[in-house]
């Protein structure tokens, strides 16, 4: 849905969920606009840079409709007060009537396969390899804090549509693996990677 962070990161995710689990992955890269009928042959799409996310009124439509009918997206890489608000503004225009619910650790999808005994948090690597703090500073946390905060959207069988990782840049645990061994070591191997198998299990599980 947003092109930050590919194709590296969309060849790696193929690549280690091939690798470590039985998942029948599909190789290569197959680029779709939202509003055509394709969406709906993916049952999981996901958005990076969810701050700057800007939505026609089709675009709203055509997630909504995705959604109510199966479909989950994770939200991803957003740092800080002004990006959630701005986020959140586009999420209304998807949902006018629905609150994203706040996630806390006790949540199954935190334990699906892997268990995480905190809410993981991944930094943008570029922030990682000069700052070596596991959150992109620079930002507003006055309302939020600079933790991580995860939301969920749910249907009305309370069905998770949507996951909301808010101060959090999963795809840059995945593009960016390589870069660093530091960061690789301490965020892509026990965190980026192992969260997205249980989001996959969790929503595939529901």
């Amino acid at each position: 849905l947003w092109d930050d962070d590919s194709p590296e990161a969309d060849l790696n995710v193929i690549f280690r969920l091939y690798e470590t689990t039985s998942l029948k992955v599909r190789p290569g890269l197959n680029f779709i606009d939202i509003t055509t009928n394709d969406l709906a042959n993916y049952p999981f799409a996901y958005v990076a840079a969810a701050g700057r996310l800007l939505l026609s009124d089709a675009d709203a439509a055509f997630l909504r409709h995705y959604m109510l009918n199966g479909g989950f997206i994770m939200a991803d890489d957003f740092w800080g007060d002004e990006q959630w608000h701005h986020f959140y503004e586009q999420l209304k225009r998807i949902f006018p009537d629905r609150e994203p619910v706040e996630l806390t650790l006790d949540h199954p999808i935190f334990r699906t396969v892997f268990k995480f005994k905190k809410l993981p948090q991944i930094p943008s690597v570029g922030t990682f390899m000069q700052y070596r703090v596991p959150y992109d500073p620079g930002w507003p946390f006055i309302e939020k804090s600079h933790d991580p905060h995860y939301y969920a959207v749910y249907d009305d069988k309370n069905r998770m549509m949507m996951l909301i990782c808010h101060n959090n840049h999963y795809g840059d645990g995945w593009e960016h693996e390589g870069d660093d061994q530091t960061y690789f070591d301490t965020f892509s191997e026990p965190l980026a990677y192992p969260m997205l198998i249980n989001i996959l299990a969790y929503t595939m599980s529901h």
